[in-house]
């Protein structure tokens, strides 16, 4: 049983538009004030996605050097950039992320149904993306939409090794329309087959719209972690607007005490992900 919690903060996403979301953190000053506001609160890795001067998602690499360099500077959190970005994005411009240089990469196990749309992964897709994260030392985070994918990680890491630092970490995405629902049952399927890979493996746990509650109480009385974020919901309560990324961190907080499982600081977050320690300045 975990006995400490591991936030994750996922502010922006590649879905909700910034006219319909006008408190979503678009621009990059957005987005470093939004990081170092949630860090304050106590989430330690921020999952990112990254938008364009007409506030669409991009891939752009430059952009993408300039996120993980200011998220640097500016704040202790673990940077994790997202490699799916939006669904349309080829894959040559999903593996190029990595050349952003952060300390952490999803890695999604599997093609899924994405409501309208497809989310496509390709098997030598994600091959290629874990290789390439193994010869750079960037630590993934594997992206689970599905049961399946499960066996898929495990015959991944049975055929090409152990990722960058030696420690398995997995987030049950849960609750997206053609996935996994986002309920306990659900998630206690998904915890028990854990014991089918690597030892020591942990999970986090992201529940999407209004599965959001349901799946982080779920995560915590079953030792694992939690992301958190307006990519996942961007309602509080039935019909109440989230105001912003904050109120999200600090409830989850709020719960993680009250299941006396205190969140992790970064630098506790990179011991247990097999990160190494930030250089001093």
């Amino acid at each position: 049983m975990a006995t400490g919690t591991l936030i994750t903060v996922a502010p922006t996403g590649a879905e909700s538009t910034k006219a319909e979301v006008p408190a979503l953190p678009v621009t990059l000053n957005e987005l470093v004030t939004t990081a170092k506001e949630c860090e304050a609160l106590g989430a330690a890795v921020i999952h990112v996605h990254i938008r364009d001067d007409q506030a669409r998602p991009t891939l752009d690499l430059g952009r993408l050097r300039d996120t993980v360099a200011a998220l640097r500077e500016n704040t202790d959190l673990v940077v994790q950039l997202s490699t799916g970005g939006a669904v349309t994005d080829p894959e040559a411009d999903r593996l190029a992320v990595l050349e952003a240089a952060p300390e952490m990469a999803s890695c999604t196990m599997g093609t899924v149904n994405f409501g309208d749309d497809v989310f496509l992964n390709r098997w030598e897709f994600i091959v290629d993306l874990h290789g390439r994260m193994q010869e750079r030392g960037i630590v993934p985070e594997y992206e689970i939409f599905d049961l399946g994918h499960l066996t898929a990680l495990q015959r991944l890491l049975d055929r090409y090794g152990l990722p960058a630092g030696g420690h398995v970490h997995v987030d049950f995405v849960m609750g997206v329309p053609g996935g996994m629902p986002g309920t306990t049952p659900a998630l206690v399927a998904c915890a028990q087959a854990l014991r089918d890979l690597p030892e020591g493996t942990t999970f986090s746990a992201t529940g999407i719209g209004r599965s959001t509650i349901p799946v982080l109480l779920a995560s915590l009385s079953a030792g694992g972690h939690l992301r958190v974020g307006m990519e996942d919901t961007v309602t509080y309560a039935k019909g109440r607007p989230v105001d912003s990324n904050m109120q999200l961190v600090a409830r989850a907080v709020g719960f993680a005490q009250l299941a006396q499982r205190t969140p992790l600081r970064p630098d506790e977050a990179r011991k247990l992900l097999g990160i190494p320690p930030r250089a001093a300045a």
